[in-house]
Order: structure tokens, then sequence, then C-alpha cells
């Protein structure tokens, strides 16, 4: 199941004209990732936060003095976590139905926020991202990966090794691949592929 910090928050009350605090906060952080996910990392400004957010520039620029501080506490409150692990019987099958969960992550408002920044930053201020990136979205991925393949050993079903990096970083490294340099948006096919044709082989156990 992926879910978030929001997940399930109330909506925000178009009179609430004196927010302050966390509730103030959240509306910018939130209003953010919308700006994100519309127009763009290019596209966003400190003055569009602050309107969608239906608050004054200052209020922003007190929390955050730059886009770029404003946007990584967006993304790490906003990023979707995957809080269960598929638990289907067979590695095939956890790992697909583990994959169609992050599909679903990065096909979420913070996962178009996330990708828009990974799309059109440049070098030096993707570098900004970095931990955001490695932290929030590809390190729980691959401890994810490695909680089904561990089951997969102790039924005898995957090679003891299996647990290597060369092996559990090869889905996060492909949908984000995919999807930075191809576009892809992972249908079922393109999941069953990558599960079939490049997983499985990879953790069979070896036969002489």
């Amino acid at each position: 199941m992926v879910t978030s910090r929001w997940t399930a928050a109330p909506a925000r009350s178009a009179a609430s004209l004196r927010r302050r605090g966390p509730v103030l906060e959240r509306a910018i952080l939130e209003a953010a990732l919308d700006q994100l996910s519309t127009v763009g990392w290019n596209g966003l400004t400190m003055e569009g936060v602050a309107a969608s957010a239906q608050t004054g520039k200052a209020a922003v620029y007190r929390r955050w003095p730059c886009k770029e501080d404003l946007v990584v506490d967006a993304l790490q409150a906003g990023l979707p976590q995957i809080d269960s692990v598929p638990d289907r019987g067979s590695v095939r099958e956890d790992l697909l139905e583990l994959c169609r969960q992050m599909r679903d992550a990065m096909f979420s408002r913070p996962g178009y926020a996330l990708r828009s920044v990974i799309h059109e930053c440049d070098t030096l201020t993707a570098e900004r991202f970095h931990s955001v990136i490695i932290e929030g979205v590809i390190e729980p991925s691959v401890e994810l990966i490695k909680e089904v393949v561990r089951r997969g050993i102790a039924r005898g079903e995957v090679r003891p090794d299996a647990t290597e990096p060369s092996v559990c970083d090869v889905i996060p490294a492909m949908m984000m691949y995919r999807s930075k340099v191809c576009g892809s948006e992972w249908e079922e096919v393109d999941l069953v592929e990558l599960i079939d044709r490049v997983m499985v082989p990879l953790l069979l156990r070896h036969t002489d």
C-alpha cells in the first residue's frame, strides 16, 4: 500500500484565512507540489506557491529562503511510502506487485513533482536533491526488494547470494532510467517483462 504524510488529510478550507504554524506550512508544501506537478521546476516561483497556498510571499520566504529549500522539504514530506511488502507466495508475484506499487508512487502527484525536478534541473541544482532521491526513493525501494528476495531464499526459491546490490538495484535503476530517459509510463506488460526477462533469471538458483 502506498501512503504519504498527507494521505487522508482533511481538505483545506477556503475560509481559513489566519492559518499559522504547521497548518500554514503544510498548505505551502502542498502548494509547492501542485506547482511542480503542473508548471514544473522551471515554472515554479515562490510567488506562485504563495498565491496557490492563499498566503503572502513573505510567509513563504520567512520559512524557506529559496525555492530549492522549499522543494526539498515538500518532496520529503509528500513522497509516497510503500508501507507493506507484498506476500503472495512467490518471488515473481511479490516483485511484480511491488513494481506496481512503485509505479503508482512514481505517477502520484509527489512522484510527478520529483520527476519534474529530475528532468529540468541543471547538474549543480540536481545535487541539492541527491539525498531526497537516494534516501526517499532509491534506498527504501531496495530494502523492500531485499525483503522479498530474502523470503525467496528462505523458501529455497532463490540463490543464497541474490541480495547483492548488483541484483537488488536493478528494478529501481531500470524504472528511473526508463521513466527519465525513455519517457516510459510502465504499463503492465513492461513490468511483467522486467520481472520475467530480467529479475527472475538473475534470482534463480545456479544449477550445474
